[in-house]
């Protein structure tokens, strides 16, 4: 086989690593290496002497390393046998990233954890030529961007979700919100990922987040709107004030059940929210201004739905009424709450008569 005169690579910016298809070189051998390129010198499958961009002429003064190893003889036209290979030092910006299923994220805020989805992009550049060459291409004749870019997009999702989570605890950002913080999730996690990747040789670089989403009809999301918009309304309003109110808008509901009696309204607080006995206990607390040991608050039923063919809840009253309202909840869906001896249609409930059209008048009397 002929000796080589030049040695040079002129690949595409599809390729990050690139052998020289030849090892018969001789002193006196063109070495061309292009910008954002370095070359490198292999033995018996140890990385040697190393080259930045130039054109080199090969002589034992300028492969000391090379010359130790295959004791060159004396003369310019000496061969020798040597694998040269080329980094590719480009830096690739295009690499699109998404979550191929939802990541299960806890809210810090409201302690719900929320299915989200995310998308974004970044790139990637050899930082460290040397190290990448000895940690990840091992006897491979060349490593493709199509191939780097799938290995690292999974190295990338496999942290993702940690790092969301942290970030996100660590601000105190309710995932309702964290579209507003994409700029600073996306800095935090190109300084975290950058720490992970270093030991490669590999630089990430712009890791940007395009967006983070959440399912609007998700029960959970519901569930954690929920939280935020009472938690607004207690912070603006009072908590002792939200309460009377909250009880008086249960006895309205409670009236217009059917009958519309004091014997209903009865029936519908003590079978629906218990409101008597709390509504006593705030004007108790509002009105004495010098009170004793007050009783003891009682707590509004929790509600458990059969939906989708499994157990979902604990729901709120106005939770179950906003569900009927978006059509997840029929009058034919089983519930059910403490003090009932077993699941019911949720129609045949006092306090949700109303939501699915029930009787607004009361019977014909009777003709005896």
């Amino acid at each position: 086989m002929a000796l080589i005169d030049v040695v040079k690579c002129e690949v595409n910016d599809k390729e990050f690593v690139y052998k020289f298809p030849s090892d018969d070189l001789r002193l006196g051998t063109q070495l061309v290496v292009y910008t954002a390129q370095t070359a490198f010198f292999v033995k018996g499958g140890a990385v040697l002497d190393e080259f930045q961009s130039g054109t080199h002429t090969l002589k034992s003064e300028n492969i000391p390393l090379l010359n130790k190893l295959i004791n060159l003889p004396f003369g310019s036209k000496s061969p020798f046998k040597a694998e040269v290979w080329f980094i590719n030092q480009i830096a690739k910006l295009d690499i699109k990233w998404g979550t191929p299923a939802p990541i299960q994220l806890e809210d810090p805020r409201y302690n719900v954890i929320v299915p989200v989805r995310a998308f974004g992009q970044y790139g990637i550049k050899i930082k460290e030529p040397r190290l990448f060459l000895e940690t990840l291409i091992g006897n491979m004749t060349s490593f493709s961007s199509e191939k780097i870019e799938q290995y690292f997009k999974g190295k990338v999702l496999a942290h993702l979700s940690s790092l969301i989570s942290k970030k996100i605890a660590q601000d105190d950002v309710s995932i309702l919100d964290i579209n507003v913080h994409l700029v600073d999730m996306s800095e935090y996690c190109n300084t975290q990922l950058n720490a992970i990747f270093s030991k490669y040789g590999i630089d990430i670089i712009e890791f940007s987040f395009i967006s983070i989403n959440v399912p609007q009809n998700d029960p959970s999301i519901v569930k954690l709107k929920d939280a935020k918009d009472l938690a607004a309304r207690m912070k603006i309003t009072g908590r002792d004030v939200y309460q009377m109110e909250r009880s008086f808008n249960v006895m309205e509901a409670a009236a217009q059940n059917e009958g519309g009696g004091m014997m209903n309204l009865g029936a519908g607080l003590g079978a629906g929210l218990g409101v008597g006995g709390q509504m006593g206990n705030m004007f108790a607390q509002t009105m004495n201004t010098n009170p004793a040991t007050p009783p003891p608050l009682l707590q509004a039923p929790v509600y458990f739905l059969y939906l989708n063919g499994q157990q979902q809840g604990g729901f709120d009253f106005a939770t179950v009424v906003n569900l009927i309202s978006q059509g997840q909840v029929n009058a034919d869906t089983l519930a059910w709450k403490q003090g009932m001896p077993n699941w019911a249609k949720i129609s045949t409930l006092q306090e949700f008569i109303n939501s699915f059209g029930g009787q607004q008048t009361p019977p014909p009397i009777p003709v005896p």
